[in-house]
């Protein structure tokens, strides 16, 4: 029976990951239809936590596909033990019992010599695990191509062993940062959601999700600090994870209140600040500029 808006989100929270109303709808649609889902935004949003928070929801694997440029469908899908293969061929050489070459292609071609990658994996489990394709849009359009006929599948053909098809359906997730325009097709196959920089209110709730020690005042300082840095002029804007990271430093440290020590806020911004050019805008002038429109 697929899950509704409301279980999810409280699911989701439960794993640590604080949803917004559209998400929780988006994971509740892709399971009643069992689409993929395609979530765009920007590097440091939190869309590769979604499916390691859906993993937990579902209590399942969460197998995950690192694309990249050169990415091809034997590296995704599957590869054969090469160097077993060598060995078993040469022990057969070496005992005199090579046999007939059909006899000894049909057993080192066999599911022994055989290396699952994560697509071929994804679809041979009896429970549908999460299947995370991460920044598919570093991978080239010849891989889209296979991967949309894959998920319109739900099978792959191995030469030497045949049709293999899916035991169970996953749970797709695609991450995508818009370095390259996808294609129509995939977007066609995908319920598509677009991820964007949290809220105050939300990222104080992430704040406290993941660090209840913050208090709920320091949590909200420092996700309205966050959010007025998002908006200066910064060639890389800091993500939830700095977010996170920033967060444990100040209670690490003991700060209770960004406004009672302006010299340890200006000192830790190397948390979310991530380039020279950046950390050289955020003068102390600057960041006292910003702390004084924190509550």
């Amino acid at each position: 029976m697929p899950l509704s808006r409301d279980t999810i989100a409280a699911r989701l929270a439960e794993a640590g990951y604080i949803a917004g109303g559209e998400l929780a709808t988006a994971l509740s649609i892709m399971h009643l239809l069992k689409r993929p889902l395609l979530l765009e935004g920007e590097a440091g949003v939190g869309k590769t936590e979604v499916a390691r928070a859906l993993a937990s929801v579902h209590a399942t694997e969460l197998i995950r596909l690192q694309c990249y440029e050169g990415l091809d469908q034997s590296s995704a899908l599957y590869e054969w033990n090469y160097q077993r293969q060598l060995l078993a061929i040469e022990a057969h050489r070496v005992g005199g019992g090579l046999g007939e070459a059909a006899a000894i292609e049909e057993r080192i071609f066999s599911e022994k010599y055989l290396l699952e990658r994560p697509l071929l994996a994804a679809i041979r489990r009896k429970r549908p695990p999460v299947l995370l394709i991460d920044e598919v849009d570093r991978a080239d359009e010849e891989f889209e191509a296979f991967l949309l006929e894959l998920l319109s599948d739900w099978q792959v053909t191995i030469p030497e062993l045949g049709t293999i098809t899916a035991l169970s359906v996953p749970y797709v997730v695609l991450t995508s940062n818009g370095t390259r325009e996808l294609s129509d097709a995939l977007r066609r196959r995908c319920l598509y959601h677009y991820v964007d920089y949290p809220d105050v209110e939300r990222e104080a709730r992430i704040i406290m999700a993941r660090l209840p020690q913050a208090g709920a005042v320091l949590a909200l300082q420092i996700a309205e600090m966050v959010g007025k840095i998002r908006k200066e002029d910064l060639r890389k804007r800091p993500g939830v994870a700095e977010t996170l990271d920033w967060a444990a430093a100040l209670v690490g440290m003991d700060v209770g209140d960004l406004k009672a020590d302006p010299a340890i806020v200006q000192e830790t911004l190397m948390c979310i600040l991530k380039t020279r050019e950046d950390q050289a805008r955020m003068t102390a002038e600057v960041s006292a500029r910003l702390l004084g429109k924190v509550a």
